[in-house]
């Protein structure tokens, strides 16, 4: 808030005091902001971390819902049934008014808001026609698809104002934003790898931060802007990195084996946290920017190997691990799939994803907890 705000008011109830004759009321004092938007859900057995859980949707399939700069909104990528592509809706955590700010055509995902919560950005494919693009995994493993239509697009917080921002041949999304200068960080092919990026909010200054072989992506900012922390795939020989670029060039790729890394702004300093050969994904920084909150799978492979259960490798968690690598713990404990974790900015809240308490099975929701430190 300005600090002339209240010199200014001051002087106003002064002048008015002075001709009036009796006092004015005092202003009643804003209400706090309170989360009303879902329910109220029980958080499961041993996440002593999440207190106060609600569950914010309800059906479909839901996830990456990320804060507003002033912690009253999220914004997600939501699929209503099998047979959609996957949207982005803005939801109101005061009232729980939702709505769709994309173009409702082609695909969109990894949707965050611009510094001053005015606009918004996102990964959509809707300029390349109204169908979303499909892209045929091969069925060996867990895989993602690529699809090279997408690019990244900002528009006015309602949808209007649509603004294309990269358009080099090749995959162009996972954006996230710098909550210090505004820059964005994101995921490109376009030097023939996936492979980390910056630039500005209008696509100018584009600069390339990582370069080494392997899937580099899902980055984000730490709070003071001065680190990335994001997944990585480490080809474990010659072969295997052969066979994903041959994927790649399919617009597929496999998460099976990807590490959670760091590195400074600039690139330098990169460094491996995981070592698990998991599917490790989906990290965020704490607000002390010191610690870690990612999904892994690393559980549901143990419990594979164990019991022979191949279904136990679909199951992911949260983990909490410090920036060094040590003192891993596990945060949720969903026999199904946990993931997306973001802190909201005053760093009171978790909001993830998660399968549980589905009105059916596959179900993704979006949940808010408050968080245990």
């Amino acid at each position: 808030m300005s600090v002339l705000r209240p010199m200014v008011c001051s002087v106003l109830w002064f002048a008015a005091c002075a001709t009036a004759p009796e006092a004015q009321e005092p202003v009643a004092p804003r209400t706090p902001f309170e989360i009303r938007a879902g329910k109220p859900v029980e958080a499961l057995p041993g996440e002593k971390r999440l207190r106060n859980v609600r569950q914010l949707t309800f059906g479909g399939e839901n996830a990456e819902a990320y804060w507003s700069n002033d912690g009253s909104r999220l914004i997600w990528q939501r699929r209503a049934t099998p047979a959609d592509a996957d949207q982005i809706h803005v939801l109101d955590l005061a009232t729980g008014e939702e709505r769709m700010v994309s173009t409702g055509k082609g695909r969109t995902t990894c949707a965050y808001f611009l510094q001053g919560d005015q606009r918004i950005l996102f990964g959509s494919t809707h300029h390349h026609g109204d169908a979303p693009p499909v892209v045929k995994l091969t069925g060996r493993g867990y895989q993602w698809a690529v699809h090279r239509e997408y690019d990244i697009f900002t528009a006015n917080l309602d949808g209007s104002d649509l603004r294309q921002i990269t358009d080099t041949p090749g995959y162009d999304t996972e954006a996230t934003v710098c909550p210090v200068t505004g820059t964005i960080v994101f995921t490109s092919v376009r030097d023939g790898d996936l492979e980390l990026y910056t630039m500005e909010p209008d696509g100018s200054n584009v600069k390339r931060i990582t370069n080494r072989p392997g899937y580099d992506g899902g980055a984000f900012f730490s709070h003071d802007g001065s680190k990335f922390v994001f997944r990585s795939a480490f080809p474990k020989d010659e072969a295997e990195a052969k066979e994903d670029a041959a994927l790649l060039g399919q617009q597929v790729v496999r998460p099976s084996h990807m590490e959670i890394t760091v590195c400074r702004r600039d690139g330098s300093g990169f460094r491996q946290l995981t070592n698990n050969g998991a599917a490790n994904f989906a990290p965020y920084w704490l607000p002390d920017d010191k610690r870690i909150l990612f999904a892994s799978n690393v559980k549901g492979l143990e419990e594979m190997r164990t019991t022979g259960n191949h279904v136990a490798a679909r199951n992911f968690d949260l983990f909490l691990i410090d920036e060094d690598g040590g003192n891993l713990e596990q945060v949720t404990f969903c026999p199904e799939f946990d993931s997306f974790p973001m802190f909201s900015p005053d760093g009171r809240y978790l909001a993830f994803a998660s399968n549980r308490h589905g009105a059916k099975a596959g179900e993704t929701n979006i949940f808010v907890a408050e968080w245990v430190d």
